[in-house]
């Protein structure tokens, strides 16, 4: 059956009675991003506010391919393993031209590791899951039908003006963070401005619901008989939901694309038949833009409202999870006053450093698959024909590289002779524990991932001793008998010795904590 938009119930908030206290942090937006901000501040202990313009989770699927990474991190927030048990788990993706096969890819051959590459799982679930964690924590207060309506910045907090079906009140906060989407309201009050490219081209989006017999893998095709010219993606979900993404080209018309009787014939030859219903239907346009800078002062931009991406490739929703991940620890180390307001301007160079490379990867993705006449096209349909034929050329096809976490320029120590999977900048590689996880026993803190070496109690980070297994033996040591690995508290490597060396060490640890 189709998902039951079900809308949640509107309270009245306590500023429209009283002044309310200033808080630690206000989060604008309660989609999949700010709800996963204020439970990732949660597990650090930090209360926040929630407010949104809407009381229902969004209509249509929109993001739905969830990264390995992103599952690891929903899974600390407590609904990663109920997203992979609903979702449909693919790591198989297959590229055609026209109507042959011209390889296929696997994005994860190797075992041992808790979450599967891809899950397929349409947003309003996970919206839907992470508003049930947060409305059963304590830490967190979720108001719907609250709409920002200004914001004013001071030295020490911001305030934000929020209207209700009740009236309008005021409320303060050390800190606010936008995760009000691509078209932020929070940004345009600031005045901000993206910087980057926008592309003239459209495509179409469509859930349908049928029964078919297809294994849960990607498709794309390039130039499809049934699509003559353009490109086109097919991904299963869950509930025998299908989504396909069609090509439309710059000219097309929004809001004649979007009409069932034209949206139903061209669905009708992707498939083969009529035996659908339709869904849901969007039609958007490529941009690969960000704003200059995500941190203003007591006001901080995450995910779509500050950076945007071409869909083709997964980079968006994971990468808004991924400065969650980034951000939550760093954010409460400052409000707890173990950290300097300087540890925040990391998270600004860290987080642009992995948008610029989604926005790197989402270009040229959309200029393989959108050529402009001339050069590029050659070049694209030289590729598609050498591919066929000569595995070599393969990588070269560029349907969307598929998010997977960046790695942060690391001032760290590092052992070139130690596997490059965990080297410093890199997230922690998991590994099977017996009944557990690696990764289950990292993230939240400051962790010394000490294996086969001696070390003493050290301040400011747990040691945890893992057995050496096979597996942590081939990811974490390589030729090496032991190690000693810095984890920070989101799950990050930031520094390794194949040695017992307590003043480095120390020196590491405080060197996180000071930004450097």
């Amino acid at each position: 059956m189709p998902y039951d938009y079900q809308p949640f119930p509107y309270v009245a908030p306590p500023g429209l009675s009283r002044p309310e206290p200033r808080h630690r942090v206000v989060i604008v937006g309660a989609g999949p991003i700010g709800l996963a901000m204020a439970l990732e501040l949660a597990n650090h202990g930090v209360e926040s506010v929630i407010i949104d313009d809407n009381d229902v989770v969004s209509v249509g699927s929109r993001a739905i391919c969830w990264s390995k990474r992103s599952l690891e991190i929903l899974d600390r927030l407590g609904v990663g393993e109920r997203a992979v048990e609903k979702g449909v788990t693919w790591k198989v993706g297959r590229t055609f031209h026209r109507d042959a096969e011209v390889f296929n890819f696997d994005l994860l051959p190797e075992e041992g590791h808790k979450m599967p590459a891809f899950v397929n799982l349409q947003q309003y679930y996970v919206e839907q899951y992470l508003v049930e964690a947060v409305q059963a924590n304590d830490l967190i207060d979720l108001r719907f039908k609250n709409k920002v309506t200004g914001i004013e910045q001071n030295a020490d907090f911001a305030r934000v003006e929020v209207e209700t079906p009740d009236g309008t009140y005021s409320l303060e906060a050390e800190y606010l963070i936008a995760c009000d989407g691509a078209r932020s309201p929070v940004r345009g009050m600031m005045g901000l401005e993206f910087d980057g490219e926008l592309f003239e081209e459209r495509f179409l989006i469509a859930d349908i619901e049928m029964k078919a017999d297809t294994p849960p893998e990607r498709w794309f095709w390039f130039e499809p008989t049934f699509h003559t010219g353009q490109s086109a993606l097919l991904h299963k979900q869950p509930d025998n939901i299908y989504r396909i993404d069609l090509q439309l080209g710059w000219d097309a018309d929004p809001e004649e694309e979007r009409k069932p009787e034209h949206v139903i014939p061209r669905i009708e030859k992707v498939v083969g038949h009529s035996d659908f219903k339709l869904d849901w239907v969007s039609v958007y346009t490529f941009q690969c833009r960000r704003l200059q800078r995500f941190v203003h002062d007591r006001v901080i931009f995450v995910g779509d409202s500050a950076h945007v991406v071409s869909p083709f490739g997964a980079r968006g929703g994971n990468g808004g999870l991924q400065d969650v991940d980034n951000l939550g620890w760093k954010l409460a180390a400052v409000l707890e006053g173990s950290a300097e307001t300087v540890l925040l301007e990391t998270y600004d160079t860290e987080r642009i450093h992995g948008t610029d490379e989604n926005i790197m990867n989402s270009s040229r993705s959309t200029k393989f698959m959108t050529p402009a006449d001339g050069a590029e096209r050659l070049f694209r349909d030289q590729v598609l024909a050498l591919a066929a034929k000569a595995p070599f050329a393969r990588s070269w096809v560029n349907s969307g590289r598929l998010s997977i976490p960046c790695v942060y320029p690391s001032h760290g120590n590092d052992d070139p002779a130690m596997p490059r999977a965990s080297r410093p900048g890199t997230v922690a590689p998991d590994a099977p524990l017996g009944n557990d996880w690696l990764l289950s026993q990292l993230g939240g803190r400051l962790v010394l991932l000490v294996l086969g070496a001696e070390l003493d109690n050290i301040d400011g980070a747990e040691i945890i001793r893992p057995e050496v297994t096979d597996t942590i033996r081939r990811r974490y040591l390589g030729s090496e008998q032991r190690a000693i690995y810095l984890i920070r508290p989101d799950q990050v490597v930031a520094a390794r010795w194949p040695y017992t060396d307590k003043t480095a060490i120390e020196r590491a640890i405080a060197d996180i904590w000071r930004g450097a």
